[in-house]
Parts: structure tokens; sequence; C-alpha cells
């Protein structure tokens, strides 16, 4: 600001004026006075009176003198820097004027009656006479016409130091504008680095993560298919086998007594019932474990290149099979009930990897804020639609936890923000969920949360231009592509 404003020159400058008005000011004053002082010079007699008025006569005119040399010549004492302008010298030293000796003279002609013998003093004394026929005349005229020109110079010379303060005030704000802009746009690229840097890291870890998701998918399938695959085959070798013995007890209704004893002591009959069972039980687990890999490789889902037309509900589900052990009940917690309203809707084109990752994070917040309700029942609520104009696909998640505060709610989707203790969150699950569905997804991601009365996140995913048309003309959508 100190570049702009020179405030002790405008203060210094202002000074002046006011001395410069000032004391030619007082020149007209005190010419008025002495001629005052001196028509009581004369019109007394007494004595004292007389020489008292003789001094103050010559205190106003030599104050009078000092004034007049300080205006033209300059007196640091009286704040007067001298060189007057070119209008204010042609007053004072050329025609019609000549100020500057009507002013010499008058201090003269005062001078020498405050010198005169008492003797002298009368109203008919020349100087007298002189002192007042030119301190009502020509010399109150000059006195009148300078001080006019010095009041204009310094109004002027104030216009100007007001309209240059003006000037460079507009250039202080400029430079100030210009400076915000760019440290805002350094803050700015400063935060869209740490966001992209960010992104960067969390998309690798989700790559790895992929990676090696199916990775550990792919190895746990290989001897599970072994398992899984000579299942049937043992329930059928089984059941030959009862067959078996079946056929013996028809044709030996009295078996000897080591093979009756063997019978009774592995509780044939039992066996026969319950080993069914246990095989069917197997067979409910192998299910179990094959849903699992097929969860796991389908969430991981490491082939981005290019978009596929998936089903969404799949990978949904896939989700929630792999947060199927934070749903659970747990000491006093309450489990999470998964309320799910699928609609009528079609596969969509998108990458099938991201838009579970996004899944997972909503998902994974919501159970946060269910966790901190203390015997709360919980749960959430997934609904799927078209839109009114057939044209995107939505998905509504929604949670009767504690909610969010308006000032939460607004910074969201901020990179790095996070209401969770340090250690339990990066802040950057949301901010990457809303890149991934609007940026690389041109969908939509909004939420609506108040405090104590839950959060709905609202997804929505444009379908592909194909789809769209086919479900505008009534037709079922072609299924084809990767299921999610």
């Amino acid at each position: 600001m100190a570049t702009y404003f020179e405030i002790d020159n405008i203060i210094t400058a202002r000074e002046i004026n006011a001395a410069i008005i000032n004391i030619s000011g007082r020149q007209r004053m005190l010419s008025q006075r002495t001629a005052l002082f001196a028509l009581k010079l004369v019109c007394t007699e007494d004595r004292c009176q007389q020489e008292r008025l003789r001094q103050e006569i010559l205190a106003a005119i030599d104050l009078m003198e000092r004034s007049h040399n300080g205006l033209i010549n300059g007196n640091p004492g009286m704040n007067l820097p001298g060189k007057p302008s070119k209008a204010v010298w042609e007053i004072y030293f050329e025609a019609p004027y000549y100020l500057s000796q009507q002013i010499r003279n008058y201090i003269t002609q005062v001078r020498a009656l405050a010198q005169a013998n008492s003797t002298e003093l009368n109203l008919e004394n020349h100087h007298l006479k002189y002192i007042l026929q030119v301190s009502e005349t020509q010399l109150l005229e000059g006195l009148d016409t300078v001080v006019n020109q010095y009041q204009k110079e310094s109004d002027l010379l104030q216009l100007q130091i007001e309209l240059n303060q003006a000037h460079l005030y507009q250039q202080s704000c400029s430079a100030s504008a210009v400076a915000n802009t760019h440290a805002k746009q350094l803050e700015r690229t400063l935060h869209d680095l740490r966001r992209t840097q960010s992104q960067l890291v969390q998309a690798e870890k989700f790559s790895s993560i992929g990676q090696m998701v199916a990775g550990v998918a792919h190895e746990i399938n290989n001897p599970f298919n072994f398992i899984y695959g000579n299942l049937q085959c043992s329930k059928e070798y089984i059941q030959d086998l009862f067959d078996l013995i079946k056929a013996y007890q028809e044709h030996y209704p009295k078996p000897v007594t080591s093979i009756q004893a063997k019978v009774d002591d592995i509780e044939l009959d039992f066996l026969r019932e319950d080993l069914p069972k246990i095989m069917d039980s197997m067979q409910v687990g192998a299910n179990r474990i094959r849903e699992i890999i097929l969860s796991l490789r389908n969430f991981s889902h490491t082939d981005q290149s290019s978009k596929q037309l998936v089903d969404l509900h799949q990978g949904i589900d896939s989700t929630l099979l792999i947060l199927h052990n934070r749903l659970k009940a747990r000491g006093e917690r309450q489990g999470v009930e998964i309320i799910k309203d699928y609609g009528n809707i079609p596969n969509i084109e998108c990458y099938a990897g991201q838009l579970n990752q996004v899944f997972m994070n909503i998902l994974s917040n919501a159970i946060d804020a269910l966790e901190e309700i203390p015997n709360h029942v919980g749960y959430i609520t997934i609904r799927t639609s078209l839109s009114t104009d057939c044209s995107r696909v939505v998905i509504q998640i929604t949670d009767n936890g504690i909610g969010m505060t308006p000032e939460v709610k607004e910074q969201l989707f901020d990179p790095f923000f996070t209401t969770k203790p340090v250690g339990k969150g990066t802040g950057l699950g949301l901010a990457i969920s809303h890149k991934i569905v609007v940026d690389t997804h041109r969908g939509s991601i909004k939420c609506d949360s108040s405090r104590g009365k839950g959060t709905q996140f609202w997804i929505e995913i444009p379908l592909q231009p194909s789809v769209r048309r086919q479900k505008a003309e009534g037709r079922r959508p072609e299924v084809v592509g990767t299921r999610l």
C-alpha cells in the first residue's frame, strides 16, 4: 500500500497550502490593523498610550514584512516554501498591481509614522493620509487578489492530489485484484494437484487391490473347482452305496453277529438319514463359496480399458456380499437390515469396477453412520429405477443413521474432508465417488441429509443412446456384455 499512497507528502502539501493561505490572509489583516493603530496614534494625546501604539504598529508591520518575504523567498519556520507560481509572481511584480512594491511602500510609510515626533501626529500627517488611502484601495485590492489566487491554486492542487490518489487507489485495487486472482489460481492449482495426486494414489490402490482380489479369487477357484465338481459325484456314489446296503439287507435280513454289531456300532439307520443332509449342507456351503469367488472377481473387475454393458444389480449385490460381515450384529451393536427395492432397469454402459467402488464407499459410510448410534436398529434401503424420461438409471441409497449438519453436507465431496477420527478416514472416498460418477460417467450424485433424519444418496447414470431409444419405444433392451 505504501507504493501507491505517499501519505507524508500529501500531508506536507496540505500543511504548506494552509500556511500560504493563512499567511497571505494575515497580510491583509495586518494592513487593516496597522491602519487602525495609525489612526488611533494620531488621535491620542496620552504619551504612554502613544508609546504603546507605536510598539504595536511596529510589531504588526514587522510581521507583515516577514510574512511577505517568506511568501516570496520561503521561510521554513513559517512552513513557507517560497517560489510562488507564475500567476502569483505577476501579481507581486507586474502591472497592474505591483503588489510587492505596494507592500514595501506601505511598510515604509507605517514605520515613518510610528517614528514621527508627537508634534507631527495629527490628521494632516502625510504618512497617515497615505496609509489610510492605500489600505482601503490599491493595497487592499492587491492583497485580496493574491489571497484569492493562493486559494485557487490550493484548491486546484488539492483536486489534483485527490484525483491522483483516486487513480493510485484504482491501481492499488487492480493490483490487489490481480494478486488475489493469482493467489486463487495458485490455490486452485494446488488443490487440483493434491486432488489429482490423491485420486491417482487411490486409483492405483484400488487397481492393486482389484488385481490382488482377482488373483486370490483365481487361486481359490482352482482347488475349489475340484471340490465343487466332485460333490455331485460323491452324492451319487454315496447313494449307490446305500442302495447296495439296502439290497444286501433285503437278501440277507439276518446278518452274522459281527456284521450286525458293526451296523449297530455305526448307527446305519441314522447314517443313512444324516449323510445326505451333510452332503446337501456341503453343497450349500460350496455354492456360497462359489458366489463369494464370483463376487470377488466381479467386484475387482480389473479390465477398465473400455465401458461395458453390465447388470447394475449384480454389482450392488457383489458389494453387499463383500460387506456382509459388517452387516452382522456384533456385541451391543444391532445388525443392519438391507432392503432392496430393485426396479426394472436395463443393463448400463459403465466402468463396472469404478461403480462398485462408488457403491462400496457410500454403503461403508452408511454402515459407519449406523454404528455411531448404540443399540440402534439400522436399515439401508437400496432402490433402483429409471428417470421419468428413460434417459438415466437412478440409484437411491438411504440409511436411518444420525444424518449430517448443513456444514458437513456442504463439504461432503471436498477432497480430504472427513468427520472420522484420524486413521479411520482419508476424506477421499466421496470425492473419488463424485469424480467417478460425474467426470467419468457424465452422471450426477447428490446427497440429502439432515441431523437426526438419516441420509440419502441419489446417483444417476446416463443410459447409452441405443438403450435409451429402445426404452422410449417400449421395446425390451437387448442384454449383452458382461454381468457385474
